[in-house]
């Protein structure tokens, strides 16, 4: 009797863990779905660029407004909460134009893999990392670095 509370109970954990891992998801919707703050963010933001799409993400809990932009042939993806603040941007960036320091630190942690693209990362207002996009053989990943080009206590 007792291995059967234990195997309910496993189970009620398991269910639990896979209902709130399904509710972080990222959905596709059209700029008519944004509410009117985030419209207004986009159009600021937007000014210049071709937009590309929106996307309305749920992370814990958090209702998230993503608009992909094209800026001077490159990319920039602005996240937003519901009242239009800006809270990410990541931002297409071309390698030769970071820092040495940073050039160095994402070379050192790709390794053998070759850099096909790096971006800013910004968190309300402040530049908190570079991202790229690190292809090995068929593999692709992605590998951060602080401003500094120093690795990151933990990824932003």
């Amino acid at each position: 009797m007792q291995s059967l509370n234990q195997l309910t109970l496993l189970c009620a954990i398991l269910c639990f863990a896979m209902i709130s891992f399904a509710q972080d998801s990222e959905k596709k919707i059209s700029q008519s779905e944004l509410p009117a703050a985030v419209r207004q963010t986009v159009h600021a933001e937007a000014k210049g660029a071709t937009i590309r799409g929106f996307s309305k993400e749920i992370e814990k809990g958090q209702t998230y407004y993503e608009a992909e932009l094209r800026v001077n042939g490159h990319s920039k993806d602005v996240l937003m909460d519901s009242n239009g603040k800006v809270v990410e941007v990541e931002e297409e960036v071309a390698t030769n134009s970071l820092p040495q320091s940073v050039q160095q630190g994402l070379k050192a942690k790709a390794g053998a893999g070759t850099i096909s693209k790096v971006e800013s990362l910004t968190k309300n207002g402040k530049l908190v990392a570079y991202e790229a996009e690190v292809r090995n053989g068929s593999k692709t990943s992605e590998i951060q670095v602080g401003p500094d080009g120093k690795p990151l206590d933990h990824e932003e």
